[in-house]
């Protein structure tokens, strides 16, 4: 079974989202976590809200620091903000396969509230798009090389 954290240095939205959405998605077959470095300590309203009406639960989402899983030992760790893209993770994470799937932030968004629930919606698209590809991925956990370019790859599609 694939262990993932996704990192955002807030860890209220989009981390948020991707753990969500990669849990639901893979039934059992990857254990999605997130973390942030500088994790605002609660997950953002509009996340909840989305995800809900995806029919993605929500119950076990909380914003938490990243020094709170040093004991999860993910396979990959996966960066959606570029903030902390350009973070120097924990020595814990050591030779883990780390990747960054950029994404844009609906919860900055200011406007109207059509406008903000079509950016929320959109990036949840994204990511569940980005899941799908990443469930179909042919590269064994072992092969790193291999399996880090095809993350990669999911990113620039």
């Amino acid at each position: 079974m694939m262990k993932i954290l996704y990192i955002c240095t807030h860890n209220r939205c989009r981390s948020i989202l991707s753990e969500a959405i990669t849990n639901h998605l893979s039934n059992g077959k990857i254990i999605a976590k997130s973390a942030g470095s500088q994790p605002s300590g609660q997950v953002h309203p509009l996340s909840l809200k989305y995800l809900s009406q995806e029919g993605i639960p929500t119950g076990n989402l909380l914003s938490q620091s990243w020094d709170d899983f040093e004991n999860f030992s993910p396979d990959i760790v996966v960066t959606v903000c570029d903030n902390a893209a350009g973070e120097v993770c924990p020595l814990w994470m050591g030779d883990t396969i780390k990747v960054h799937w950029g994404l844009n932030d609906p919860s900055k968004l200011q406007g109207t509230e059509d406008e903000i629930e079509y950016a929320f919606k959109t990036t949840i698209s994204e990511i569940s798009k980005r899941v799908t590809k990443l469930l179909s991925l042919h590269s064994d956990i072992s092969d790193k090389n291999a399996l880090k370019n095809e993350l990669a790859a999911i990113a620039r599609a």
